[in-house]
């Protein structure tokens, strides 16, 4: 059965809906085997991120997911530009919220369904808050979502649309996910969040195992916004997981993508500390991204690192350029996913080397 695991002490909790944080305030992991996985049972599943049911923690005979599904996942994989062959966008934008948070949130509210939930917490810059809200209205569980005040008023729409209640915040990111768990712990409700529960991840990893379906087989080069570490930290347990049956014989190169003005892993990563210190966030139209201490910051840096990675920083100006160029080649993005095209077109690439940049968002949800 799994359990939780403290990353930084190690102790071992049971999967609870109260529990969300270790008692000595470190972040839990989920302790599971290393999932064996059977390429063939993915076609008895539908079309969607749920074909990988196999590779998650739930009991194979767990129907739950069936009346939550809203079709999330198996997004499309498009050449980019016919002038450059080997890069891709993965347009995780074509699901039911418009974000690749959708990924996560299915996953997460079929377990907290499972335990018997009544009433989730979240808190976000916007694309997670929606996700959550929305399943959790599949779910029929009532939903408080913690939101910075300035956040774009598309997105506050999406999350109302829900249902779910919008609490507002003046503040930094951090001063709203600090709301968020303070109510968490007075209300001793489920924390649904997509840093700190760790079935979130399972998840995000199924868009690596939809990359290695769609290519058979593994890319060279990961470009990925990076905050709190949501996408990058699942396609990097996606991939290893691949790696371990022996389905791929190398992890992609992760290329991590922070804006200038708020980039608290970059300075941690050249100095080669294990850990990122907070910074000041200085503002940035790249919102979802807008992390200045993130949570999960060792792990994000360990899997940079072991896949021989990099942590490029993008202008502001930069951002809106990549956001026109973009969009005439067809792609209307939000400004977070901008700013990882913008990464892009600043990493030095091979000849021949195969690339997945994600287009996390729909332009429609920015400001």
């Amino acid at each position: 059965m799994e359990q939780y695991i403290c990353n930084n002490c190690g102790k071992k909790h049971a999967i609870r809906s109260v529990i969300w944080k270790c008692t000595c305030g470190g972040l839990l992991n989920l302790e599971k085997d290393t999932p064996k996985i059977n390429v063939d049972s993915w076609n008895r599943y539908p079309n969607s991120l749920w074909r990988y049911l196999e590779t998650m923690p739930f009991q194979k005979e767990s129907k739950t997911w069936k009346s939550i599904t809203m079709g999330e996942g198996q997004t499309p994989l498009i050449v980019l530009d016919t002038l450059e062959p080997n890069t891709y966008v993965k347009v995780d934008y074509m699901m039911p919220t418009l974000s690749f948070k959708d990924r996560g949130a299915a996953v997460l509210m079929t377990k907290a369904k499972e335990l018997g939930v009544s009433k989730v917490i979240a808190d976000s810059s916007g694309n997670a808050g929606t996700a959550i809200a929305a399943y959790a209205a599949r779910c029929n569980i009532a939903c408080d979502i913690y939101l910075r005040d300035e956040t774009s008023p598309k997105k506050m729409a999406q999350v109302k649309a829900h249902g779910a209640t919008i609490k507002k915040i003046q503040g930094s990111r951090e001063d709203i996910a600090e709301a968020a768990q303070q109510a968490v712990n007075e209300e001793a409700v489920f924390y649904a969040s997509h840093v700190y529960n760790p079935y979130f991840y399972e998840g995000t990893k199924t868009y690596a195992y939809e990359i290695y379906e769609e290519l058979n087989g593994a890319p060279d080069t990961l470009i990925i916004p990076v905050g709190n570490g949501t996408l990058l930290l699942g396609a990097f347990y996606g991939f290893k997981e691949l790696l371990a049956n022996g389905l791929i014989d190398k992890m992609p190169k992760i290329i991590a993508i922070q804006a200038v003005n708020c980039s608290p892993l970059v300075e941690a990563f050249n100095n080669g500390d294990l850990s990122a210190q907070p910074v000041m966030n200085k503002d940035t139209l790249a919102e979802g991204i807008a992390i200045a201490a993130p949570a999960r910051s060792p792990q994000i840096l360990e899997a940079v690192r072991e896949t021989n990675g990099d942590i490029i920083t993008i202008e502001e100006d930069e951002i809106l350029s990549a956001r026109a160029k973009l969009s005439d080649k067809g792609f209307y993005v939000e400004v977070t996913t901008a700013a990882n095209y913008a990464g892009y077109l600043k990493y030095k690439k091979e000849p021949e080397e195969k690339i997945i940049v994600p287009l996390c968002g729909a332009g429609i949800k920015s400001k």
